[in-house]
């Protein structure tokens, strides 16, 4: 009669749950080390408890150094991976980019006024149509930014008017003042001078 399913799940008794990992962890050490003996292979393997000791087992070289093998390898393969599916995708992409590159510099020359000798009446009228709206367009952002400073400049007007009020009605008494002294003081002098004569 065989042995029943053995149905996997974590071991609660602590004492038997460490055991089970001590018998086990040394027999997947036991096989590293009869797959590297027997298939002449590079085997690394790592174990961390659930404590975090770590147990590790390197056959021909350190575990380092064979990490640091699997991660060249790796990023290797996804290197050649792109390489050969993208090739191709990525070709294509550089072809249409360098078109567009070319066809841009070309319409700059034609806006310029360049190259125009081998262009049909239809290419020039639309290049006419193009010249047109970017015109119209500048004049607009122009006459905008210039009704905005006027309207900068009359608000500056404005609290230039207020500030000459204020200053005028906090200088007026003072001179209202000074007018009323000196007219009296005038008065009565040429009448002190017309009360001498004729007495």
């Amino acid at each position: 009669m065989g042995r029943g399913k053995v149905v996997l799940e974590r071991i609660e008794n602590k004492i038997n749950r460490q055991v089970t990992f001590s018998k086990r962890r040394n027999g997947l050490l036991k096989k590293a080390y009869e797959l590297s003996v027997l298939c002449d292979a590079e085997v690394a393997l790592i174990i961390f408890s659930s404590r975090g000791k770590v147990s590790e087992f390197g056959s021909n070289t350190s575990v380092p150094e064979t990490l640091e093998k699997y991660w060249q390898h790796r990023y290797s393969s996804q290197f050649n991976n792109i390489a050969e599916d993208d090739t191709q995708t990525l070709y294509q992409e550089i072809l249409r980019l360098k078109a567009k590159y070319e066809s841009l510099q070309r319409s700059q020359r034609h806006l310029l006024g360049e190259e125009l000798e081998t262009l049909t009446v239809k290419e020039l009228y639309k290049i006419e149509k193009q010249l047109d709206r970017a015109l119209s367009q500048a004049r607009q952002k122009k006459t905008q930014l210039l009704l905005e400073r006027t309207e900068e400049l009359r608000k500056r007007e404005l609290e230039l008017e207020d500030q000459n009020k204020q200053l005028k009605s906090q200088v007026f008494p003072f001179s209202l003042n000074s007018y009323i002294f000196n007219f009296c003081f005038t008065e009565c002098t040429c009448f002190g001078h017309l009360y001498g004569i004729f007495s």
